[in-house]
């Protein structure tokens, strides 16, 4: 282990990275709540505006994905219409294998110029979590209870505000619903079996309710549906925590431009080309576990500087002042202080190493 490596992965480094992260963040969602009056007068500008300071939320996980874990991706992709990424309104059909998958779909919208203002369908509980949340709240991010009846009606409506949105935009859809596992693997399958469908081998039966919804709502602003397929090199299993020690990863993300209109308005037919896609999904998945590569041509996009110089400049403006804070609590001459501050440190330490983000699985959907 080279020196580098051995510092990104002692603890001390990694609590100022969570420090930077959450202090920038209450930062930032204060300034998205003065942003408030000016949603009466200026939708729009308030729209833009936050859209940059979500940037700096956002942005912040791609840096230490990219440049502090040194996570590369290899874009699979048709040159031919690549050049369209960025520039339209797209719905990204993404598999949810990975606890990493949702940075890697970020940094793909970064790599595009869309980080700010992409958009996702999350719970309504996240809604409520200071940071992520109420960036998401300010972004009209679509949220919804996972109850049909009630999300039918408020997607729709969440959908349909997007229609003038002033800046391109990536919806990020998980047509699973959750993240794989054997164990959802296998109940995904029986209920394939029951309902007579095609079984997968590496993803579970998409949910077909949402996706209609979205398209449908969407139609007409939304160009294209970007099915997006990824998968990690050498068999790993990457984490949030590896990422944090400063593992590199070497993923892949194979990417097919398909025009919304080839997608059927009806429900029903609707559903059973979603089913198609996630059919061919499964067979690209096979063509990579058996050649190590996805079928067709990579492109390089270029890795932009903005997320690096962001982070940073969060680096340079908190740091100091808990440096200073540090020094006036050594120079105190406080034992009691000082003891307890350490012990903290080291309670946070022994929880971070003995299970830090491993439980992540264990956690309800």
């Amino acid at each position: 282990m080279g020196l580098l490596q051995l510092l990104k992965s002692q603890f001390l480094f990694q609590l100022l990275i969570c420090y930077v992260f959450l202090a920038s963040g209450l930062i930032i969602n204060l300034l998205q709540i003065c942003t408030l009056p000016l949603w009466l007068g200026n939708k729009q500008l308030a729209r833009r505006i936050n859209v940059r300071l979500g940037y700096c939320v956002s942005s912040q996980l791609v840096a230490i994905l990219e440049w502090w874990s040194g996570t590369e991706c290899t874009l699979y992709t048709d040159p031919k219409t690549h050049h369209l990424y960025g520039k339209e309104n797209a719905i990204v059909v993404m598999n949810h294998s990975f606890e990493i998958d949702f940075l890697c779909g970020w940094a793909f919208c970064d790599k595009f110029g869309v980080l700010g203002s992409s958009k996702v369908l999350a719970k309504k509980e996240l809604s409520y979590i200071p940071i992520i949340g109420w960036m998401w709240y300010f972004l009209e991010i679509v949220f919804c209870k996972r109850k049909w009846e009630e999300d039918r009606r408020t997607v729709a409506q969440s959908l349909q505000n997007l229609r003038d949105y002033p800046e391109n935009y990536w919806f990020l859809l998980y047509c699973e619903g959750t993240r794989m596992t054997p164990k959802k693997h296998q109940i995904s399958m029986q209920v394939a079996e029951s309902k007579g469908l095609p079984k997968l081998k590496y993803h579970l039966l998409p949910r077909t309710k949402g996706f209609w919804v979205t398209v449908q709502n969407l139609r007409g602003v939304v160009a294209a549906i970007y099915d997006s397929t990824l998968n990690f090199r050498d068999n790993e299993t990457p984490s949030l925590l590896g990422v944090l020690n400063g593992k590199k990863y070497q993923a892949d993300l194979y990417v097919r431009r398909i025009p919304l209109e080839l997608v059927p308005e009806d429900e029903a037919e609707c559903g059973a080309w979603l089913h198609k896609l996630y059919q061919e999904k499964d067979s690209f998945q096979e063509h990579y576990v058996k050649t190590g590569r996805f079928p067709g041509p990579t492109v390089t996009p270029p890795c932009p500087p903005w997320a690096l110089v962001n982070w940073l400049f969060w680096i340079c403006l908190l740091v100091y002042p808990l440096g200073l804070f540090c020094y006036k609590l050594a120079s105190s001459g406080s034992v009691l202080t000082i003891v307890a501050s350490l012990a903290l440190c080291s309670a946070a330490d022994l929880t971070n190493r003995n299970f830090g983000w491993s439980s992540l699985d264990d956690w309800p959907d």
